[in-house]
């Protein structure tokens, strides 16, 4: 029994968990040239070491209040055994083993350029000195102590506090015996000894079942079987390729017997074959980083490095993505870097302090969302955004990422009145800092994630986001155009006798196309809040409306831009999206939705066979205007054109409910096949068209030598192609 003792301050520092550094006092410490084992085991009468491959057994004293203290005649590995209440149990001491994190990955968290902070961060089941187990870390360099808290030590903060990692304000511990599925969370006394509520973990890689918010811990090494897909998909992702993106919400696209969300592995199977077969070539889904909160959709996410367990776990969501892949589907993820809930568990106040918000509610507060904003200007804060890019990237294969929300980050002055925010440096509106992280997060996703896309949504004119970052741009691949959206929207919502006094509502999006590498959306933002569905929106009767939706589809998709849709929009749903409920599947029993489904997928196949309608999408060599005035008959007509070999497609688009035999002007003369005709009666229209095509005329017509009477059935697009069908 050993008769070396403990500072009572410290051994009650410890009991009562005030202690900042428990390292330095449990575990094995030489002193007076012995080793000497200090242990905390509340609950405990008695406790032995267990030492040696035959368990040697060397009892401790019991200095009081759970602590208890041995020597050992030389440094060895050891197990405690304690009995207390009628009860012995046996475990591996936390304390005995040594740090985790290496010297380099201390240098890079301390200077905020660790590149795959989850590597580091969060919590990673490993062997740990010849013992499996977990190993936790989190940053909070404020607090003064931190410890992680689970089931598996009844929630006590005492029981397993952290080591603090010099001046990285990062905290480390392992915790023998513990792995996959243990639920946790960090318990932090913050400065002045507040105790703060308990936090998740925002490396984590899992979470309970909301409205239950604690981290789960969670594998997420594993298997791919798309080397085919990852080494071929620059050639399907640049803006010389057809992209037409399905805009996902995975909780309600459908539901399962019983009103049960699909899992990943559901929808593996069945989104992945239906977004095939509709012919687009990617999947967006709305965010899958873990939120509390059904109603936000996914865009408060607490959980940054979780995909949300409503649907499985980690490698169940990687068994999605790969099964997309091997079908030649692409996958991005919506991901929101430019705010984040107030939720007690989340990331505000982390550490008793404004760790990873601004402190001035002027620069860090969203009245609109009522939700924090980053401090980009903070090193460990930039670089926790900018790995989590990475991370979906690389741990699961993503193929892009959509930012969210980007123009609220770009501008300090956002959404916010005079004298309600902090001008940047130079007295300007310009948010220098999240600039820098953008810009910082494309060369970062470009950099060592070839062949990946990043897009912006961005509704203003900040010039150059579809521009490298060495060119003086933000560096996305990609940005939505809002501005198209807008117009074009607005021109279909009015009466067709009113659409030649808005005719240029139309065509003002050519103005600018060329400005960026754009992407035309239709998204959930348009069928949320009152807006109704697209069905919706359209003017006029049953029939009219449905017309009136086919040939706003036959103008987007030969229009200059990738595609967006949201699901429900491919089949004409009639009702506005709900998150809670499913789809309503039943609608394709109607042939005119089912014909509108029809159209879609149609012109998916149209668009991704024909280079004129997609090579060019981002040049204004693919684009010509035959006729863009005639506000009258409300008609519009253009070229577009992909390499010189290739055969180029004239578009027109009646978008009245008049039929019109309407002499048009050809850019060649000889046969033009009709490509496609949006009042087929596949689709649910009158099958008026051109009997397979037209044969230009030596009439001279839109300043064109050639030109050939095309019939336009009402409220229709239709495409002509070059030469034949073949």
């Amino acid at each position: 029994m050993a008769d070396i003792t403990i500072d009572e301050d410290v051994a009650w520092a410890i009991a009562e968990g005030r202690h900042g550094d428990p390292f330095s006092v449990l575990g094995p410490h030489k002193r007076g040239g012995k080793w000497v084992v200090t242990a905390f085991v509340p609950g405990a009468e008695r406790l032995w070491l267990l030492t040696g491959k035959s368990g040697q057994e060397v009892e401790a004293s019991h200095w009081g209040q759970g602590i208890f203290i041995a020597t050992l005649p030389r440094k060895a590995a050891y197990r405690l055994r304690a009995t207390g209440h009628d009860t012995t149990w046996e475990f591996d001491d936390p304390f005995r083993f040594g740090p985790v994190l290496g010297e380099l990955d201390e240098y890079l968290l301390g200077e905020g350029t660790h590149k795959r902070l989850w590597q580091v961060l969060g919590a990673h089941v490993i062997t740990h000195e010849g013992v499996e187990g977990t190993h936790f870390a989190v940053w909070a360099p404020n607090a003064e102590r931190v410890s992680v808290v689970g089931d598996f030590n009844i929630w006590d903060g005492r029981r397993h506090p952290m080591r603090r990692r010099g001046a990285t304000g990062v905290w480390e511990t392992f915790v023998p015996g513990l792995g996959e599925g243990a639920t946790y969370k960090y318990e932090l006394r913050g400065p002045g000894g507040q105790m703060l509520p308990l936090k998740a973990d925002p490396v984590g890689f899992g979470s309970e079942h909301p409205p239950a918010n604690a981290s789960v811990v969670r594998t997420i090494s594993g298997d791919f079987h798309d080397a085919h897909w990852m080494e071929t998909r620059h050639a399907k992702q640049n803006v010389d390729a057809p992209i037409s993106v399905y805009e996902v919400h995975l909780g309600s696209w459908r539901r399962a017997p019983g009103d049960r969300m699909l899992s990943y592995i559901e929808l593996a199977e069945q989104l992945v074959d239906y977004a095939v077969d509709m012919g687009f070539t990617h999947i967006e889904l709305l965010p899958v980083s873990e939120y509390p909160f059904d109603g936000s959709w996914g865009y408060q996410p607490v959980g940054l490095f979780a995909p949300t367990i409503r649907h499985g776990t980690p490698p169940e969501f990687r068994a999605f993505i790969d099964a997309a892949h091997r079908k030649g589907l692409g996958v991005l993820l919506d991901w929101v870097p430019g705010h984040f809930p107030t939720d007690a568990h989340g990331l505000g106040q982390f550490d008793g302090t404004p760790l990873y918000e601004h402190a001035d509610p002027r620069e860090g507060f969203h009245n609109d969302w009522n939700t924090l904003i980053y401090n980009y200007g903070r090193n460990e804060v930039q670089n926790f955004l900018v790995s989590n890019a990475l991370y979906w990237l690389e741990e699961f294969h993503i193929d892009g990422l959509r930012v969210d929300a980007v123009a609220s980050m770009l501008y300090r002055d956002y959404s916010r009145k005079a004298g309600e925010w902090v001008p940047n440096r130079d007295g300007g509106r310009e948010n220098y800092e999240a600039i820098a992280m953008l810009k910082r997060m494309n060369i970062v996703a470009y950099g060592e994630s070839p062949g990946v896309m990043t897009v912006a949504e961005e509704s203003t004119a900040f010039p150059g986001v579809s521009r490298p970052v060495n060119h003086g741009g933000l560096g996305f691949g990609f940005k939505w155009n809002m501005g198209w959206m807008n117009d074009t929207l607005s021109y279909m919502e009015k009466d067709p006798v009113h659409r030649k006094f808005h005719h240029h509502q139309m065509t003002f999006g050519l103005h600018y196309a060329w400005s960026e590498n754009y992407i035309l959306p239709i998204s959930h933002d348009e069928v949320v809040h009152g807006k109704g569905s697209m069905l919706g929106k359209m003017p006029g009767d049953g029939e009219e409306k449905f017309a009136n939706l086919r040939a706003y589809y036959g103008f987007m998709w030969a229009h200059p831009g990738k595609k967006l849709l949201f699901m429900g929009q491919e089949f004409a749903q009639g009702a506005e999206w709900n998150h809670n409920q499913s789809l309503d599947w039943h609608q394709l029993e109607i042939p005119a939705h089912s014909g509108i489904q029809a159209l879609v997928r149609d012109l998916n196949r149209v668009y991704r066979d024909t280079p004129a309608l997609h090579v060019n999408d981002t040049r204004p060599e693919g684009f010509e205007w035959i006729e863009s005035n005639d506000a009258e008959a409300s008609v519009y007509a253009w070229v577009r054109k992909g390499k010189a070999s290739d055969p180029m497609v004239v578009a027109l688009v009646n978008m009245t409910p008049v039929d019109r035999r309407y002499r048009v002007g050809l850019p060649a003369g000889g046969d033009w096949a009709e490509l496609l005709n949006t009042d087929a009666v596949v689709y649910g229209g009158g099958n008026r068209g051109n009997l397979g095509g037209v044969t230009a005329e030596e009439v001279p017509c839109h300043g064109r030598p050639w030109s050939a009477v095309v019939t336009l059935p009402p409220l229709s697009a239709v495409y002509l192609k070059q030469g034949g069908l073949a």
